[in-house]
Parts: C-alpha cells; sequence; structure tokens
C-alpha cells in the first residue's frame, strides 16, 4: 500500500521560508498519491530557478535540465516510455522568457505531459529581477527601474494557442491546486497548469494577501463552461489572468496518438530484431 510518505525524498528544502512552492510541492505530492502513481511510474523533468528543485524533493525519477528546455525534454521522456506519467516543472522565467519557443509547440503539439509553471513574477533565484510576468512598473533593488515591458499572458496565451487543458491554481489553496493537478494527469494530452506561487523575498507587490484579495474561482462563476474557449479567453481577460481553478479543457487526441505506427510498449521493450532483407529494404531509401 502506497503512503504519502513514498513521495517524499530526505534532502531538505533550501526554498525560503513561506515560499509558495512549498504549497505547490505538497499539492503535486497528494495528486500523485491521490491518484495511485507509483514512483516508479512518474518522471519529473524541472528546469533552472527556485522551482526547478522541486525534483530533489519527490520520490520519483527525476531529470534537472538546463534552462528553458524542460519541455522537449519531457516530450522525449513520454515519447520514448508511454507508460510513465510524466511531469514538466519551471518557473515563470524558465517557461516564459527562454522556453517560450518550447511552451508554444508544446501546446500546439498537444503530448500527454502536464506542465506546472510555479509563477511568482519575478526572478527569484538570481536576487530579484524583473521576468516575463512581471507588471508594468514593478521594479526590485535588483531591477530598480520600473518595468516598461507588458506582461506575458499565460492563460490567453495558451487558451489562444490551442491548449487542450488550462488551470491556474494558487499555492496556498492546496486543495483546489491538487485538484487542477489530479484532472490535469488524467487528461489526454497537454495539461498547463500555471500555479501562482507568492516569492516572499523579492517581490512585495504580488503577495499572499494581494492574491486572496483578487483571485476570483472561475468554476463559481455562474453558468460557466470550461468546455467553451472563447468564454475562457473573455473571462480571463475581463479579470486580467486573476482567476483560479479549471479554465478550459478539450478532448483531442494526443501527439504520440497520432504517430502512425508509434509502439505502445518502451522503446527499451521494444524487439528491434530485423532480418537482413529488411535491413537492405531501408538502406535502399537512403541510397
Amino acid at each position: 500500500m502506497l503512503k504519502l510518505a513514498d513521495y517524499k525524498t530526505d534532502e531538505k528544502s533550501w526554498w525560503c521560508p513561506g515560499c509558495g512552492d512549498f504549497g505547490v510541492l505538497a499539492a503535486l505530492q497528494r495528486a500523485l498519491f491521490n491518484l495511485g502513481k507509483p514512483p516508479h511510474e512518474v518522471a519529473l523533468i524541472a528546469g533552472i530557478g527556485c522551482s526547478g528543485k522541486i525534483g530533489n524533493y519527490i520520490n520519483c525519477y527525476n531529470m534537472h535540465v538546463t534552462h528553458g528546455r524542460a519541455l522537449p525534454t519531457a516530450t522525449g521522456v513520454k515519447l520514448a516510455n508511454r507508460s510513465l506519467t510524466v511531469i514538466a516543472a519551471g518557473g515563470d522565467g524558465d517557461g516564459y522568457a527562454i522556453g517560450m519557443g518550447h511552451f508554444l509547440h508544446a501546446l500546439r503539439r498537444n503530448p500527454d505531459i502536464t506542465y506546472i509553471v510555479m509563477d511568482n513574477h519575478v526572478y527569484g533565484l538570481t536576487k530579484g529581477q524583473i521576468s516575463p510576468t512581471s507588471d508594468l512598473g514593478f521594479s526590485t533593488k535588483a531591477s530598480p527601474q520600473k518595468n516598461i515591458e507588458r506582461p506575458v499572458k499565460p492563460l490567453q496565451l495558451a487558451l489562444a494557442a490551442g491548449a487542450t487543458f488550462v488551470a491556474q491554481g494558487f499555492s496556498s489553496d492546496v486543495k483546489q491546486l491538487t485538484r487542477l493537478i489530479e484532472e490535469g494527469i488524467k487528461h489526454k494530452g497537454f495539461a498547463f497548469i500555471n500555479a501562482i506561487s507568492p516569492c516572499v523575498t523579492f517581490n512585495r507587490v504580488n503577495t499572499y494577501d494581494f492574491y486572496r484579495q483578487s483571485l476570483v474561482n472561475i468554476e463559481e462563476l455562474p453558468g460557466y463552461d470550461p468546455r467553451d474557449r472563447s468564454w475562457a479567453i473573455r473571462t480571463v481577460i475581463e479579470h486580467n489572468e486573476l482567476v483560479t481553478g479549471l479554465i478550459f479543457q478539450s478532448d483531442e487526441p494526443s501527439y504520440e496518438a497520432q504517430i502512425p505506427g508509434y509502439r505502445e510498449e518502451p522503446i527499451t521493450e521494444a524487439n528491434w530484431e530485423i532480418s537482413p532483407e529488411q535491413f537492405e529494404e531501408v538502406l535502399a531509401q537512403f541510397r
């Protein structure tokens, strides 16, 4: 019988006390436990940044990749072994700056992986520079001049790019975030979950109190239909992306499900033996 403790490691966290990433970590561990996913059947691919350490605290396969490359690596892992539950994780700098191109292509390809972005509106690991999601006018000691660049709107971007699953949670609401991650993992396609994860050290604007006063649970809006993409886009714009809950979901075939002749079994279990005649046929295609 699996226990929640089976998804934890002995490594001590170096996140700042109060960091929102603790809530995301707890939600992910609980989601895997609730779904009964054995640790050896889960692969977590994490990027660079404070959030990139999350894989060190979850007992499963873990790859810590270079900045912005979590999604292509996670896609490769999934293609190599479709039986794995593959989760990619990173921060807003990792995902929406150097990793933005990979984010857009993952959205349109729809691989069967779950992508969790811990969004704190600042570069926390490198002492508080402006990030892609920092608000206009935002400034810190590391970036004293006010931000003049319009922020990335990840929810609107994902919806416009054809995402099949879009959700947003708040690290302070572990119960809701756990459910959203569970639903994302069960979704047969690319599940994008933006997790609002306040930085208590370098962002004194987008705080826990700010979000508690500003966030709206989209699932509680009268008549809201998460299957209506245009409604989702309008609602997200109306609330300036300050919403939580399941924003949009559609049933479309995943990337790997559409590849002709793609094997169900992992590459390591496939029988690659071919006859000399078959080998010659393959070579003939390149002569």
